[in-house]
């Protein structure tokens, strides 16, 4: 592993790509107007790993490849990640720093060398300078985060601490691989229940922050919400907001399907799943995030991860042209003219007036309560904002703290209540499940549903 100067920038070493340029994968794909869609996928041993990559990259789908950390390497702990390879232990990802660069480097190229396969290495961490250094050490070109979005909904790590750890990791991207990949995750706050104004804010703020730290491909997350119609007029403010901020790289948008509390049933998951690829296809949205049927009762296998990258890529394919009249949005709004725009474009421009460099104005933002991030308790969060899911399903602000924006009449003498945030949280999960029970035959007996349905 090469080791970083003693003032701690990365080093200017320039590394070998062993797989496919991933933005250039992801564009290639997108003029020939073909989604990419992509699995949330990580095995601990090699050989289970090759298989997973290897079933991606022979879907019947437009793939991109994803190798997902363990929780001790998300953590810096590689001690504790190479013990429990040792030892056989379980472990909820691909350990990459305790396997080493070659280890992966040869997996790597047994997948397809030279096919035009991407991969990108995701992994949650706050501090991400191992984790990057040992994916370029093997050939890796891609991977997800930012110094937000991989620090306030999963660490207690100070804002600050993350801001400096993923500028240099950013330059080191940028210095050691030309094109090198990242992703926000900024539009995937918390999940859930996160206004998408602020989602497209953060995740904006995120890639203008990448920019400013070398990089020229970065991508721009957003996550499905609870109204297509809302979502078409995110992605759309998220597209037009790229456009005016980060024209001159090489981005694109990643849509991941919903990632709050999933449909129990088969059908209910598989309509959610549909829902977001058409979401996909009528925005011009680039690449997918799938999720499983599976996910509301065990950790997904490869094949229910195929068959999701599967479904997604026919029901896209299928919706490719739709009218958005038809699907209950505005064609007007879905350019980003809508107040999804206004409101995420007060909230960039409030935080990009406090200060040159992005990183210091995403900490004065956070100190003065500009960005707050509803039901995050993180230490430096304000935690004075909250969102309520309104009678037309669309997620709307109920109070937005110190933020530059305006609360919609008529919601500020609202308090919400335990019973009604648990209603929110399995908002979606019962709208697709109780659809999906509504069709059933009417010959068809309730005992013979899941468990976990029939107790409900």
């Amino acid at each position: 592993m090469t080791a970083l100067p003693a003032d701690g920038a990365p080093s200017s070493t320039v590394r070998r790509r062993a797989t496919a340029p991933f933005g250039t994968a992801v564009a290639a794909a997108a003029a020939a107007g073909r989604l990419v869609v992509q699995p949330r996928m990580g095995f601990p041993d090699v050989p289970s790993m090759l298989a997973g990559l290897q079933a991606v990259h022979a879907a019947d789908a437009t793939t991109v490849g994803t190798i997902t950390l363990d929780s001790y390497t998300r953590v810096g702990d590689h001690a504790s990640a190479r013990k429990a390879l040792d030892d056989r232990s379980d472990l909820n990802g691909f350990p990459i720093v305790a396997h080493g660069a070659p280890v992966t480097r040869r997996m790597i190229g047994a997948v397809g060398a030279g096919t035009g396969f991407a991969i990108q290495v995701r992994h949650g961490s706050p501090l991400p300078l191992g984790i990057v250094q040992a994916l370029l050490d093997a050939g890796l070109d891609a991977t997800e985060g930012g110094p937000v979005s991989y620090c306030l909904p999963y660490s207690r790590t100070p804002l600050a601490q993350a801001v400096d750890a993923w500028a240099d990791s950013c330059r080191m991207l940028a210095d050691q691989v030309e094109g090198a990949h990242l992703e926000s995750f900024g539009g995937c706050m918390l999940g859930q229940l996160c206004p998408p104004s602020l989602l497209v804010a953060i995740s904006l703020l995120e890639g203008v922050f990448f920019r400013q730290h070398g990089l020229r491909s970065v991508s721009l997350s957003y996550a499905q919400g609870t109204s297509f119609a809302q979502d078409v007029d995110a992605i759309g403010a998220l597209r037009r907001l790229a456009g005016e901020f980060l024209g001159d790289l090489q981005w694109h948008v990643v849509l991941y399907t919903y990632m709050g509390v999933f449909p129990r049933t088969p059908a209910g998951a598989l309509s959610l799943l549909r829902d977001s690829a058409v979401l996909a296809a009528v925005t011009s949205t680039e690449r997918m995030i799938v999720k499983t049927p599976a996910e509301a009762h065990r950790i997904p296998t490869v094949a229910d991860n195929i068959q999701a990258l599967e479904e997604a890529a026919r029901s896209a394919e299928a919706a490719a042209g739709l009218p958005l009249g038809l699907l209950g949005a505005d064609a007007g709004t879905a350019s980003g003219d809508n107040p999804v725009y206004a409101e995420a474009r007060a909230l960039v421009d409030a935080v990009l007036h406090l200060d040159a460099d992005v990183g210091k104005a995403l900490l004065r933002a956070f100190a003065q309560g500009y960005l707050d991030v509803p039901y995050c308790l993180h230490a430096d969060n304000a935690q004075r904002s909250r969102s309520y899911i309104a009678p037309d399903g669309t997620l709307q602000w109920l109070s937005v703290g110190s933020m530059p924006l305006t609360v919609g009449s008529g919601t500020g003498a609202q308090r919400l209540r335990a019973d009604g945030f648990l209603e929110m949280l399995s908002h979606v999960q019962r709208r697709y499940d109780d659809a999906a029970l509504e069709e059933l035959p009417t010959e068809t007996p309730l005992p013979s549903l899941p468990t976990a349905l029939a107790k409900d």
